[in-house]
């Protein structure tokens, strides 16, 4: 399977990585011993990142976590250390899943939700966002990338614009797009409190409706 991504996304893309590094490893280097990447794909921190005693539960469609699998398999990659969890965020019970996972919520975690909110309908991302803090004990961090909208625009018909723009190649539609205040607002409700926030680069000069990601830290 080749997966190729739009140029104009590459300097967001490359920013929001080095973030979720970022934190990973402080996270690691913070003792630590949870890491959940919530729509995980292909990720492979749990490989550059695999410390003795971390564990990485990974959440993603049932369909891509067999082929990861398989994949990890076929290169001889395979590790204790990383529990891949099949998990649909429209309707499984994501706290359910990370418990049949072994995730211990009475321990912190670093959860990671990078490039996935987009993706989601803003009442799937409200129940996720909602059951990592019902399972964040003391101590536990959430990096979130968000895309944002500027302020008078209907989230609607940015939505639409976006997908349009990127249509080309596109598998799945983005959803979830909105003002930066509703965004955090988001978080907040869910019992997240926002430490830390930072723009990602602006994708192009002719992207509409001043969309940009931003990228969040929030805790317990």
């Amino acid at each position: 399977m080749e997966f190729s991504l739009p140029e104009w996304l590459g300097p967001s893309i490359a920013a929001r990585t080095r973030f979720v590094d970022t934190e990973v490893a402080a996270a690691i280097a913070a003792g630590v011993r949870q890491v959940v990447l919530c729509g995980a794909g292909y990720d492979d921190r749990p490989l550059r990142f695999r410390t003795p005693g971390v564990r990485f539960i990974e959440l993603d469609h049932p369909a891509t976590q067999e082929d990861k699998a398989r994949r990890l398999r076929d290169l001889g990659a395979g590790s204790p250390g990383v529990t891949l969890a099949p998990v649909d965020f429209r309707t499984d019970d994501v706290a359910a899943v990370l418990e049949q996972a072994g995730h211990l919520a009475s321990k912190p975690s670093l959860f990671v939700a990078e490039g996935l909110l987009v993706y989601l309908d803003q009442p799937s991302c409200e129940r996720l966002l909602a059951a990592l803090a019902g399972r964040a004990a003391v101590g536990s961090v959430l990096a979130v990338s968000l895309a944002t909208h500027a302020d008078g625009h209907d989230s609607v018909e940015v939505a639409a614009a976006a997908n349009d723009r990127r249509r080309h190649g596109a598998a799945e539609p983005w959803r979830t797009i909105l003002p930066v205040a509703e965004h955090l607002a988001m978080l907040t409700d869910a019992a997240w409190r926002v430490t830390e926030t930072q723009w990602s680069p602006v994708a192009a000069a002719d992207v509409s409706h001043g969309r940009r990601s931003l990228l969040v830290i929030a805790r317990t």
